[in-house]
């Protein structure tokens, strides 16, 4: 299989990935604990809708709909033995859907945790967990994902397993993880130590770096504090939530305009991000936004805390490198609203 996404790193400075998937399928009427990646053989018209935004907003790499595919995860919703079924259906969708559109797209292929602990915290082995990823990196790859695309992850374990069982599988590898308010991940990794567990991969992922968490600046933080541990060969991914999520009528609402995302976007590039999306909350609209800005907007000097916080609004103390002993109540600037 031809590695697509290295050859359109080789020919662009930057690539712009897709959004959300699941806050934006709720728009399309998915109900609230309802598995998304079922539509993948209940809603295929929707899914494919759903692509073609991201696609026609000029996204170079969108993901499958396939984030919760592990058995462990649909074992939830009765669908653990229909792993392949479901993950070559979300790959297959989107591969016609690229085909479709007349230009080369990485069909990247989700792969998010199997929302179980690892031992000796929980009661997943190691062996188990790398099976699980296999089993769907197996169906991606039998629909057409170019790269096992391994996100939201908070433990260096998990990680290692996500990786080995993508490989067993036989596609390349991206990671992401998580970072919260405190500047680490749930499980305590840092950016910097995101860049180490990359480096010491076997096989290397093609590209790493953060995604999800709490809002544009924390990320782009994030990727401030990983500069000191990344070197020139490396592909930084930034794939931020689209502002920060609010309760509105009862409902969840990411308050990021167009504009904040466009903001962020240049920022992430200039703080060394070659691929740059968003995460939930992200739109086709706010893509399109962020795509113009990339393209009309110079680069420039990689930003400081200060500037992200002038920028994009509030950065936790831990986000700021202070340390893990920082207040987490400190906050240096006010938040913007999107």
């Amino acid at each position: 299989m031809s590695d697509l996404l290295t050859k359109l790193l080789a020919e662009r400075p930057w690539l712009i990935a897709d959004g959300a998937t699941g806050t934006n399928f709720f728009a399309m009427g998915l109900q609230h604990g309802d598995a998304p990646e079922l539509w993948n053989l209940e809603q295929p018209e929707k899914v494919r809708a759903h692509y073609r935004g991201f696609l026609e907003a000029g996204s170079d790499l969108v993901l499958t709909n396939s984030f919760g595919g592990t058995a462990n995860r649909l074992r939830l919703h009765g669908a653990q033995d229909r792993v392949h079924e479901i993950n070559e259906a979300a790959a297959r969708l989107l591969a016609e859907e690229i085909a479709a559109c007349g230009r080369p797209v990485v069909c990247a292929g989700s792969v998010g945790p199997t929302g179980d602990l690892l031992e000796p915290l929980g009661p997943l082995t190691y062996d188990q967990a790398v099976a699980a990823f296999r089993a769907q990196c197996e169906g991606l790859k039998a629909g057409g994902a170019d790269l096992a695309w391994i996100e939201t992850m908070s433990s260096p374990e998990e990680l290692k397993a996500a990786i080995q069982g993508a490989t067993e599988a036989g596609l390349p590898v991206t990671c992401t993880l998580s970072f919260d308010t405190h500047g680490r991940t749930m499980m305590g990794v840092t950016p910097a130590e995101l860049a180490g567990l990359a480096h010491d991969s076997a096989p290397r992922p093609l590209a790493f770096g953060g995604n999800c968490g709490t809002g544009a600046a924390e990320l782009v933080a994030a990727l401030v504090q990983m500069r000191q541990a990344t070197g020139p060969g490396d592909v930084v991914i930034a794939k931020a939530n689209c502002g920060i999520p609010e309760f509105v009528e009862g409902e969840v609402v990411y308050n990021g305009t167009p504009e904040l995302m466009a903001r962020y976007a240049v920022l992430a590039r200039d703080s060394g991000a070659r691929i740059i999306g968003g995460c939930c909350g992200t739109t086709p609209e706010h893509i399109r936004a962020m795509r113009e800005a990339l393209e009309t907007t110079p680069p420039g000097e990689p930003p400081t805390i200060e500037s992200v916080i002038a920028a994009l609004g509030s950065v936790s103390a831990g986000g700021q490198g202070q340390g893990p002993g920082a207040s987490a109540g400190h906050r240096t600037g006010r938040r913007r609203r999107g």
